[in-house]
């Protein structure tokens, strides 16, 4: 098919400037982008007939792991004090 309605996993390296050209970078084509990658994960992971809390899980996983990267120093200047 035509090049810009290929998938990124679908475009070869030589022909990636061209797909990248084709793509709508404006704020409101990005938000289209966002979007649709939720929606897809939504579909693939949560909406799901027959599937367990796997895609629910798999994001409160990644949101306690972000936090606790992100509160890392706080986190073990208190237990360094509490220990000490």
């Amino acid at each position: 098919g035509p090049l810009s309605d290929r998938r990124l996993m679908e475009v070869r390296l030589g022909e990636l400037p061209a797909w990248l050209a084709t793509c709508n970078l404006s704020p409101q084509g990005l938000l289209g982008g966002v979007q649709k990658a939720w929606s897809s994960y939504y579909n693939k992971y949560i909406n799901v007939k027959r599937g367990g809390p796997a895609g629910i899980s798999m994001l409160l996983t990644g949101y306690c792991l972000l936090s606790y990267s992100w509160n890392y120093q706080h986190i073990s200047k208190i237990s360094f004090l509490a220990s000490g």
